[in-house]
């Protein structure tokens, strides 16, 4: 079987952003995967040439935009 197609959902010129975007999603269950081409890291600003790109199952891309598309509410606004 062939593997599903991956698509490319959000683009990130910095890791940090990219990691907390992927640990959204991993939370909600949606696996997912950063492409990146900045030597394994060695040369981090050739992200800025090359974005890093967040990618998802096509079966989860619908539910992992409403989740990273979805501002968080801070606790103390919610009401009991």
């Amino acid at each position: 079987m062939p593997p599903e197609p991956q698509f490319v959902i959000r683009t990130f010129s910095g890791e940090t952003e990219a990691f907390i975007a992927q640990a959204a999603l991993e939370a909600n269950g949606i696996p997912s995967s950063l492409i990146r081409d900045d030597a394994g890291g060695m040369m981090p600003w050739l992200q800025w040439l090359h974005p890093i790109r967040l990618v998802v199952a096509e079966a989860d891309s619908s539910d992992a935009l409403h989740i990273l598309d979805t501002p968080v509410v801070p606790e103390e606004n919610i009401n009991p």
